[in-house]
């Protein structure tokens, strides 16, 4: 079994499996219908809501267990809820929960600051984001905490550039998000979805190989890992492709990285057929059991 194969076999390994998604949009779909049977009159299973966040981004990988979803509300509730005289954002959520726990009243379901969190039995988690449509294509959305506050946030932009990219590289782009997820989560990498995609989004812009197919998966995983642990080790954050908000570091990943980087070197050396079980093996160091034996 040769690069090509190994990092094809791995990527089978990591997508989410068939019988997970087909779950995913099941639950999604009886609570935007839910959503929209509350709030808007009609029995639509899809309209006005949105997977964001990383599985809205498609770099989502085996072992999700969050989904973020948004669920856009008739602008005139804004004003409504905009008018009370304390936390109307509270009261909001309050209202988004009411309304999801007429489908799932067996599931936990609470306001959480800015989301309605939904928590299956599975171990899957939902958080559901009551959002309002501006003229800019930004949202508006609640923050209960410290008393109550309207934010802005642009997902869609961010969906979009990341789409752009990955297939200005081959598709590159979403493997390498994928792939580095099981490797944060094999490592423990303080690291969220979030930054895994924005650093992945900076670095394959100017990789020399962001055309090539799965033999080049290797050089990929080596040079991304050599790419994070470069990153300045004092920068707090970063900015997240397509809406610009702030990425927030959560720890130091840099350490992680520079020793699988080394072991990736290592790997990359080794392609000769009769190498083959020694450079598996040193990829399941660095990807863990995911990685094709």
């Amino acid at each position: 079994m040769g690069v090509a194969e190994e990092f094809t076999q791995f990527k089978n390994a990591y997508n989410i499996d068939k019988e997970l998604i087909s779950s995913i949009a099941s639950r999604y779909q009886r609570i935007t219908g839910q959503l929209n049977k509350d709030f808007r009159d009609t029995d639509s299973k899809t309209a006005n809501s949105l997977y964001v966040g990383s599985y809205g981004r498609d770099t989502s990988a085996k072992g999700i267990s969050d989904l973020d979803m948004a669920y856009t509300l008739p602008g005139s509730l804004y004003y409504q809820y905009d008018a009370y005289t304390t936390n109307g954002q509270s009261a909001l959520l309050q209202a988004v929960k009411k309304s999801i726990q007429n489908t799932y009243t067996t599931s936990e379901s609470f306001g959480d600051g800015q989301v309605v969190v939904v928590k299956f039995t599975d171990g899957i988690t939902f958080e559901v984001l009551p959002v309002f449509d501006n003229k800019a294509g930004t949202w508006t959305y609640p923050n209960a905490n410290n008393g109550g506050s309207w934010q802005i946030c642009n997902p869609r932009a961010e969906i979009e550039a990341i789409h752009i990219r990955n297939l200005a590289s081959n598709r590159n782009l979403k493997h390498l998000c994928r792939m580095m997820r099981v490797w944060r989560d094999h490592n423990d990498a303080p690291m969220s979805g979030a930054l895994v995609d924005t650093l992945a989004y900076q670095f394959i812009e100017t990789w020399a190989h962001r055309d090539k197919s799965f033999l080049y998966h290797d050089y990929m995983a080596r040079d991304f890992l050599k790419y994070l642990c470069d990153q300045d080790k004092d920068k707090s954050y970063w900015r997240m492709p397509g809406s610009s908000s702030y990425v927030w570091k959560k720890g130091n990943f840099q350490s992680k990285a520079l020793i699988d980087y080394n072991i990736a070197v290592a790997a990359c050396g080794l392609l000769k057929e009769e190498e083959g079980s020694q450079r598996r093996a040193k990829w399941r160091s660095v990807f863990g059991p995911t990685f094709p034996n």
